[in-house]
């Protein structure tokens, strides 16, 4: 879904309750309301969780319609891949399931049903040769998303076998998620009336559910045996996640953890002051320190060390090395209300080397060209040890080498949801089966992808976790229809079927050039 006016409003403001199948809906002036759209299974959501889902319905033979507010699919699946398509990692999978933490065991499930290997091989199944890349990572062999979603688009349109799925774009699901009323038994003169029965029970499961969507052609109402949610988390509200479906589920009693953000950056304080100081901002700011190691202390006293890149900000901090330690930093600031971290920047020198070089004469050099010239260091480094080391420490050899290699920075709060790569919270997996349907409050109903709390770094973990979350959840939900009673009421063919206002084929070059 697009971006609201802003997420904290979407996730935190009071909103009005979806409305009853009763109420009155306002129709634009000079547009004919339409008669309800009928289906077994609708998706809300076109990132690659909803569509992976849909290509496995598709594949049970299960007339899928996918909604999305868009104007096109995939939109984040597309910025992802403008710096080369992550689909992937290459480690063997007892450590690529550690890298989900305290949802290892339940993520593990889902790669379990679709992994690391499995998802290059559907890739290769598109026509998408992959590679792995020196760090592990596997990308697709020219390194880009869009042929690999349009091949992807392809076929779920045109299967060689199963059903075409129905895509149905710039369609925003309005929160309305009504249970429909069971149908009343026929009547004819010859049968007495039927004694009422006993009203269903809260937990049972009802014929469908109605959808309020709203479009360029004014409202659509969705009647659906089944619905499966793909709504995304909260980061990059611009590309369709927002959050705004949080109070929405939370009013039909889901369980929710908060959005927070995820693979993110940090904001730093140097003493007393909020940020960096206004000479290393003009300077460095998106400067990266390569070949660094950090370690830390997290909330849980667990200590963290590991080597990477990152890259000064404005603000702080962000990049790999960062965001590979974000939900532990994060969870330290939430705790303590900061956290400091150590930034070697010589792991590969000894103390002792590092003081003896600087013991040397310096032949009338300044520090940072000592700095630059002797220990190779770059001018953003220089720059950041003069940030957190005080003039009067900077003529002690051994004071300097120690900062060097443990050199302090205070971070003090994540930056915004909206900047984050990706974001934790959401339906508690608690709330699901091991299907992924919402079997309490609203059974009929599945999740999957980001909207579910998990998170895990960046690395082709992301992508491969929501991609199986998908495939778990369509398996899930044709099993659960299979075990349904028929309702041929609610599963009107498509002759029968209202027509909204047919969609364009995608133009994802054009996206991708919208986007960059």
């Amino acid at each position: 879904m697009s971006a609201h006016s802003s997420i904290s409003a979407a996730a935190q403001s009071p909103l009005p309750p979806p409305t009853t199948g009763g109420a009155i809906h306002a129709v634009p002036i000079g547009i004919t309301p339409q008669p309800p759209l009928h289906c077994p299974v609708a998706i809300v959501g076109a990132g690659p969780a909803g569509l992976m889902a849909a290509e496995v319905l598709s594949a049970a033979g299960l007339k899928v319609h996918l909604f999305d507010a868009m104007p096109t699919v995939g939109r984040k699946l597309l910025l992802a891949g403008i710096g080369g398509l992550n689909l992937t990692h290459a480690e063997p999978l007892p450590a690529f399931k550690a890298r989900y933490g305290a949802r290892a065991a339940d993520c593990g499930r889902w790669l379990d049903a679709f992994g690391p290997q499995a998802l290059r091989d559907w890739a290769a199944g598109l026509g998408i040769d992959t590679f792995v890349g020196s760090s592990q990572r596997v990308f697709p062999r020219d390194m880009k998303a869009a042929p690999l979603l349009r091949a992807w688009l392809q076929r779920l349109r045109h299967p060689a076998s199963g059903v075409p799925v129905r895509f149905h774009m710039r369609q925003r699901w309005s929160g309305h998620l009504q249970p429909l009323a069971p149908a009343a038994p026929q009547q004819t003169p010859s049968t007495p009336p039927t004694t009422p029965t006993t009203p269903q029970s809260a937990h049972a499961a009802p014929p469908g559910y109605c959808l309020h969507l709203q479009g360029p052609q004014g409202q659509t109402e969705v009647h659906a045996r089944a619905v499966l949610l793909a709504l995304g988390g909260a980061s990059w509200p611009r590309l369709g996640s927002d959050g705004a479906w949080m109070p929405w589920l939370a009013q039909h009693g889901v369980a929710l953890q908060p959005l927070r953000p995820s693979n993110c950056g940090f904001d730093v304080a140097v003493g007393t002051r909020l940020g960096w100081s206004a000479h290393l901002q003009q300077r460095f700011a998106g400067a990266a320190l390569k070949g660094v190691l950090l370690r830390f202390t997290d909330a849980n006293g667990q200590a963290f060390e590991r080597r990477g890149e990152c890259v000064l900000t404005q603000t702080g901090l962000e990049g790999s090395l960062i965001y590979a330690a974000s939900a532990q930093l994060r969870d330290a600031i939430e705790t303590a209300g900061r956290v400091r971290i150590a930034l070697d920047l010589k792991p590969d020198w000894s103390r002792s080397r590092l003081q003896a070089e600087l013991e040397r004469a310096r032949s009338g050099q300044s520090l940072g060209t000592l700095l630059r010239k002797r220990l190779g260091l770059t001018p953003a480094q220089v720059a950041l040890l003069h940030e957190v080391l005080p003039p009067e420490q900077r003529h002690d050899p051994a004071h300097v080498a120690a900062t060097l290699q443990n050199l302090p920075i205070e971070l003090v709060a994540p930056r915004p949801i909206a900047e984050a790569i990706s974001s934790a919270g959401g339906v508690a997996l608690e709330d699901l089966n091991d299907a992924l349907m919402l079997q309490q409050p609203l059974p009929g109903v599945f999740c999957a992808g980001e909207m579910l709390d998990w998170e895990a770094p960046t690395g082709g973990y992301l992508l491969t976790a929501c991609m199986a979350s998908g495939r778990v959840a369509g398996l899930g939900l044709a099993a659960w229809l299979r075990a349904q009673p028929t309702a041929a009421s609610t599963c009107a063919s498509a002759a029968t079927e209202p027509q909204i206002a047919k969609q364009p084929p995608p133009n994802i070059t054009g996206d991708i050039a919208a986007l960059g």
